[in-house]
């Protein structure tokens, strides 16, 4: 169990890193999406399901869809 703790989390900072260091922001969004997602699990891990399936729904889906939502409009007005 602390083992995959450990693992989630290193994926978690590389993902940090990766959103950083990326150029297009598109990976950056799928980037912070993915962070989200394993702090679900993590939460999960830490016996939390109700706070894991929230993070999960808001936190990788919902603010994930309005980040890629803002940015195509962005990047459509940009003429």
């Amino acid at each position: 169990m602390m083992l995959i703790g450990y693992i989630l989390i290193i994926l978690m900072i590389l993902g940090a890193v990766a959103a950083v260091v990326f150029e297009d922001l598109l990976n950056s969004i799928i980037a912070l999406g993915f962070i989200s997602l394993i702090a679900a699990g993590l939460m999960y891990l830490l016996k939390a399901p109700d706070v894991a399936m929230t993070e999960a729904i808001i936190g990788a889906g919902l603010t994930t869809s309005i980040f890629i939502f803002t940015l195509i409009k962005i990047k459509g007005s940009g003429n």
